[in-house]
């Protein structure tokens, strides 16, 4: 199973948006945060090389030199999975023999930015993230809702809750 960033990133948000997620029920094009996200995203950086596919799997936003891989987001709203899909593609990038110094999140809209680096036991977690998203995908039907304060800013509100 080929488990994008996007994936690693819901794994930290939410298990039942990751499913919907891997059994394409995807309502996110039509989300106006979302489409704020890409415009952000297409009028940051514009002298960078962005978009950067590696083995059909991960999208990393660009990477400066091939040494700082960077990750352009909206805002810090969600941090933790932010944090987790950087280490997630320095891991990916290390498993192909590509070393990369350290990621960085970039924040344009609150001119912020935060180093992350893949620290020796970031690996290890890595790897039982990747066996939960496997099992978590594979399920017959989706995980319950977290009720969470960051639900009524999702895609798939409506489609949880109502």
């Amino acid at each position: 199973m080929r488990i994008t960033g996007t994936m690693f990133y819901y794994y930290f948000v939410c298990h039942r948006k990751l499913w919907y997620f891997v059994n394409h029920i995807t309502l996110e094009s039509e989300d106006d945060n979302v489409l704020l996200g890409k415009l952000l995203d297409e009028s940051s950086y514009g002298r960078e090389d962005k978009h950067i596919l590696i083995d059909e799997t991960v999208n990393i936003d660009f990477i400066k030199d091939w040494k700082i891989l960077h990750e352009v987001k909206k805002s810090r709203s969600i941090e933790e999975a932010s944090v987790w899909q950087v280490k997630y593609y320095l891991y990916f990038l290390k498993q192909r023999g590509i070393s990369i110094e350290k990621g960085i999140l970039d924040y344009p809209k609150i001119k912020q930015r935060e180093d992350v680096y893949l620290e020796e036991s970031d690996s290890e977690k890595i790897i039982e993230i990747l066996k939960d998203i496997e099992d978590i995908s594979n399920k017959e039907s989706s995980p319950p809702v977290i009720s969470s304060k960051i639900c009524k800013a999702c895609a798939y509100y409506e489609f949880c809750y109502i």
